[in-house]
C-alpha cells in the first residue's frame, strides 16, 4: 500500500515556484534524515524524503515530526534506492534536482552555488564537485573534472550527490534498479553515454558530506559485484561499445589507462581490498589531489 500525505505547506507559497527539489530516501534511519532535512532547508528548496518502507516505528514518528513547511514525506512499501528516488523526482516539480542520502549532509550554500553554475551554463546536464568523508574516518574526495566515459566504465569516481538538471535527468531515465549502491554508477554511465556535459563546482568547494560509518549496504555488494558490473554492462552497451575512442578522449595518466581495465571492471572483490584502498587514499598515491 503507498500513502502519499501532502505537506501543510510548500516553498512554493513563498516564491512562484521551488528552484531546487532535494530527494532523501529513508529506510530506518529517521534520527539521521532528520539531520539531512536540517541541511537542505531554504525559501528556495523543496525537500521529499521518501520513506522506503521503514519497520522502524521511530523512524515513522521522526518523518511524521518533520513534515511541514518545505518539506513533503512521502510513505511508500520498500521497493529500494533507485525507486524511492524516483518517486521524490515525481513528487516534486522544481528544475534542478539534488539527491541526498539520509545519513549524509548537504554542504553549507552548496545548494544555491551549484544552482547557479547550472543557470550560467545552460547546457550542463548536471553540477557536481568534491566532498567530505567523516565519521570512521575523515578525508576529501577529490571527483574528476569533467565526465570521463572511460574511467565510468571501469569504476566510478563520481559522487552519489549531485544537483541534476531535472530536463536531463528524466530524458536519461534516472535511477534504475542495478543493485544496492550502483544505482549512482548506472546514473553517471547514462550521463556518459548520452555525451551529458557536467560542470565541477570548482576547487575546494564542498557539496555534501558522507557519512561513513560501516559497509551497510555495500556489504553485499561487494560479494555480487561481478554480476551487478555485468547487469551494468547490459544496460549501457553503447557505452562499452566505444571504449577505444574513450580511452583516447580521457584525461588519464597513459598508466591508469593501462592498470583500470585491471584494477577495476568486473572482476571478484575481496574484503581486504577496503584496507589497501583506504591506505592509498591516506598516502594520496591513488587518490586525486588538490
Amino acid at each position: 500500500m503507498i500513502d502519499h500525505p501532502t505537506s501543510p505547506t510548500s516553498t512554493a507559497e513563498c516564491s512562484d515556484q521551488p528552484r531546487i527539489a532535494v530527494i532523501i530516501p529513508c529506510y530506518n534511519d529517521g534520527a539521521l534524515a532528520a539531520e539531512a532535512v536540517a541541511t537542505v532547508r531554504a525559501p528556495d528548496v523543496e525537500v521529499v524524503v521518501v520513506n522506503d518502507g521503514s519497520t522502524d516505528k521511530d523512524t515513522r514518528r521522526v518523518l511524521d515530526d518533520l513534515a511541514g513547511p518545505g518539506v513533503t514525506i512521502v510513505h511508500q512499501d520498500n521497493a529500494g534506492l533507485a525507486a524511492a528516488r524516483m518517486a521524490g523526482v515525481r513528487a516534486t516539480t522544481a528544475p534542478y534536482i539534488y539527491n541526498l542520502d539520509a545519513d549524509d549532509l548537504a554542504a553549507p550554500g552548496a545548494l544555491q552555488a551549484m544552482a547557479d553554475r547550472l543557470d550560467a551554463e545552460p547546457e550542463a546536464a548536471v553540477c557536481y564537485g568534491d566532498y567530505l568523508e567523516f565519521g570512521d574516518s575523515e578525508l576529501t574526495r577529490v571527483v574528476p573534472p569533467t565526465i570521463d566515459p572511460y574511467r565510468l566504465a571501469y569504476t566510478n569516481e563520481y559522487p552519489v550527490t549531485a544537483l541534476f538538471r531535472r530536463s536531463a535527468l528524466e530524458a536519461g531515465g534516472g535511477w534504475r534498479p542495478v543493485g544496492a549502491g550502483y544505482e549512482d554508477w548506472g546514473l553517471w554511465m547514462t550521463l556518459a553515454e548520452r555525451g551529458c556535459h557536467g560542470v565541477h563546482a570548482g576547487p575546494d568547494v564542498l557539496t555534501f558530506q558522507k557519512r561513513l560509518h560501516g559497509e551497510r549496504m555495500l556489504a553485499g555488494a561487494k560479494a555480487d559485484h561481478p554480476a551487478r558490473y555485468d547487469a551494468l554492462r547490459r544496460q549501457h552497451p553503447d557505452l562499452f561499445a566505444k571504449l577505444a575512442a574513450h580511452r583516447r578522449a580521457s584525461d588519464l595518466s597513459p598508466l591508469r589507462k593501462l592498470l583500470y581495465p585491471i584494477v577495476y571492471g568486473g572482476r571478484r572483490r575481496f574484503r581486504f581490498e577496503g584496507r589497501v584502498k583506504a591506505w592509498l587514499d591516506r598516502t594520496g598515491i591513488w587518490t586525486l589531489r588538490r
